[in-house]
């Protein structure tokens, strides 16, 4: 699963992010929202979903009052209660690359109207439900530094103490199905209903987690063009930017060339 962690492919978003911070937290505000009153329990040692979105946005460092005023609106009444649904839309962007994004909208027509037009301002094209979920499969991410921050942390390092075959263990030890590089980090495949768990043995290991999140990965990857990718990066980011969008995911295959490429931009 080497290089599609969204972890390890992100990096040339995070000053659009930083200058769009209000924008993010009401997207991750929803998120929890809808996942606390899903899950039907505020509190994330019993609701998985919820505890990855409040990871979540906690990783973009979101106020823990922001964070419970979202989980309080999944459990109001009147005009405090919860009106979103889920809905995904899936469809192929330039060269032949598979997109499914997941929305949480209050308004199926504007929502449906807006992620169109991002497709089709990009060359790209919606498709029927299930068009193209059967190219990806959910997972969880677990990320954690290789930098060892104390001697009570066990955490892998290249150039010192704890090496790469005593985190190994460790991440077998706590049912993480897999685990790959991504430079500063270590990123732990999970099963999606296992990520909580894993996560939770990690860190009674005494391994730091950064953060975590449940993700789609693309099972068989599209190799593109650097110029391809960035027109397939444009479609990502066009549809990120709309309000009732909260994931995009795409099967292009993020080689070290495209990612330089796109860290450019």
């Amino acid at each position: 699963m080497s290089g599609h962690s969204k972890w390890a492919t992100t990096k040339h978003k995070k000053a659009a992010i930083d200058a769009k911070r209000s924008a993010l937290f009401s997207k991750l505000s929803r998120n929890i929202t809808v996942a606390a009153k899903l899950g039907g329990d505020p509190n994330p040692d019993n609701n998985a979903s919820l505890a990855a979105a409040v990871a979540r946005a906690r990783m973009v460092s979101m106020p823990n009052a922001k964070i419970k005023a979202a989980i309080d609106k999944a459990f109001g009444a009147g005009a405090d209660a919860a009106v979103y649904e889920n809905v995904t839309y899936e469809g192929y962007g330039p060269a032949g690359v598979a997109v499914y994004v997941e929305c949480l909208t209050d308004n199926r027509n504007r929502t449906a109207a807006d992620v169109r037009s991002a497709f089709s301002h990009a060359g790209g094209n919606l498709g029927t439900s299930g068009s193209v979920a059967f190219q990806f499969e959910r997972k969880g991410s677990i990320a954690v530094d290789k930098v060892i921050k104390s001697e009570e942390k066990k955490v892998a390092d290249r150039e010192n103490a704890v090496d790469e075959d005593e985190f190994m263990m460790a991440v077998a030890e706590a049912g993480g199905d897999d685990y790959e590089d991504a430079g500063e980090q270590w990123i732990v495949w999970t099963a999606y209903d296992k990520m909580q768990d894993v996560q939770k043995a990690l860190e009674a290991q005494g391994i730091e987690v950064k953060g975590s999140e449940l993700t789609m990965v693309p099972t068989t990857p599209t190799q593109v063009t650097v110029a391809d990718a960035k027109k397939v990066q444009r479609l990502v980011d066009r549809l990120d930017e709309l309000e009732d969008v909260q994931n995009v995911y795409n099967t292009m295959e993020m080689t070290d060339e495209i990612v330089a490429a796109l860290d450019e931009e």
